[in-house]
């Protein structure tokens, strides 16, 4: 017999939101569910998504990928960011270079990633233009050219790209197609630093430790934990704990420790 009382688990997320319901949302109150709980966010997001709504594919894809309000699902991730990306939708573009790249739920393939990352470039996104920029700066499924990859990201950066920002710096610290120039360079580290780039902030920390700024250094160096990589954090270890300069190895100390976060404010994530 039919049990009328059927559990909202046995209904596909998709079908939780009736059409009626997604066709009459105000854009202020879709983008308050979308800030509320993330179960009823993917719900709404999924139906609009499965009712061919472009944005909506690109984001469900993320929240796919992330676990967002839903079990994670690389490959799920990576067929909606295929179907908005075939649509022309710049992050849904970039975000098929990232599977690609990565193999989150497709075999990995430098060479597609790239040309993903190129259409993202070309249509106007920051990220597109970073994420080719950089192929092209570490010959990454392309052929190198770093007079194209700066020029990707300096396009990047005039948009307020803060990893394109760092980039630059590099550039300009390591002689890369423009001359040496530490002073430049330092630049463009601050404005990543202050654009909230975790390596743009540990690479102006290590510009001011050498000009003997070591408060503002160890400040700077204060902010990275709370966005970097464990693998990034590593590194920004290893350098610390091979510093002449006594704050620097103390820092170190504190970086390693379990209760890193209340040494050094890191919020884990």
């Amino acid at each position: 017999m039919h049990d009328p009382k059927h559990r909202d688990d046995d209904v596909p997320l998709h079908e939780r939101v009736p059409l009626r319901a997604l066709a009459s949302v105000s854009a202020d109150a879709f983008a308050a569910i979308l800030a509320g709980p993330s179960e009823r966010a993917a719900a709404w997001v999924a139906a609009a998504a499965h009712n061919g709504i472009v944005d909506a594919q690109a984001v469900y894809g993320q929240y796919l990928l992330d676990g967002h309000g839903v079990e994670r699902d690389p490959q799920a991730a990576f067929t909606w960011f295929r179907h908005a990306a075939r649509r022309d939708h710049p992050m849904a573009m970039n975000m098929l270079g990232r599977c690609y790249e990565n193999g989150w739920g497709t075999a990995p393939s430098a060479e597609v990633a790239v040309y993903w990352y190129r259409l993202a470039a070309r249509a106007g996104l920051d990220w597109g233009m970073y994420n080719y920029a950089s192929a092209l700066a570490l010959g990454r499924g392309i052929e190198p050219d770093r007079t194209e990859a700066l020029d990707w990201f300096r396009r990047a950066a005039a948009l307020g790209h803060a990893k394109s920002l760092n980039f630059i710096g590099s550039f300009h610290e390591d002689g890369w197609v423009v001359e040496a120039d530490a002073s430049a360079a330092c630049g463009y580290y601050r404005q990543a630093a202050e654009g909230g780039d975790f390596r743009g902030q540990f690479n102006y920390a290590r510009m001011l430790a050498a000009r003997g700024e070591i408060d503002d250094a160890l400040a700077w160096l204060a902010r990275v934990p709370r966005t970097a990589t464990p693998a990034f954090l590593a590194q920004v270890h290893a350098w610390l704990s091979n510093s002449p300069v006594d704050a620097l190895r103390r820092f170190a100390s504190a970086l390693s420790r379990a209760d890193v976060h209340t040494d050094i404010g890191r919020t884990t994530t």
